[in-house]
């Protein structure tokens, strides 16, 4: 599937307030992103493989995009858009040998 196939197909499944837009799927997201950590804290508590949850992290990683996708929409942009930005802005990063450390702009 391609990400802006998924975009619209989540789009037609949210059901929160317009006037949420933005500030719902942020806090849903953020939610969502605290849920993929604790799958994965429980591994290192448990002392489990990555394998055995991975389907359990995936679900969660699921619930992200769909926040994500739903976020961005509100914004205005699609996934595929941000997805380009986001490797055009790396691969900058690594061109000017700037990939590790940290800040925004590098």
């Amino acid at each position: 599937m391609k990400l802006n196939e998924y975009q619209i197909q989540a789009k037609n499944t949210a059901i929160y307030p317009k006037d949420k837009a933005v500030v719902y799927p942020a806090l849903g997201l953020a939610g969502e992103a605290g849920e993929v950590a604790n799958k994965v804290k429980k591994v290192l508590r448990d002392k489990t493989e990555i394998k055995d949850v991975s389907k359990d992290i995936a679900s969660e990683i699921g619930d992200c995009l769909w926040y994500i996708s739903l976020l961005a929409d509100d914004i205005g942009w699609d996934l595929e858009s941000i997805a380009k930005l986001n490797i055009d802005k790396l691969q900058d990063r690594v061109n000017r040998g700037k990939l590790s450390g940290s800040g925004d702009n590098r």
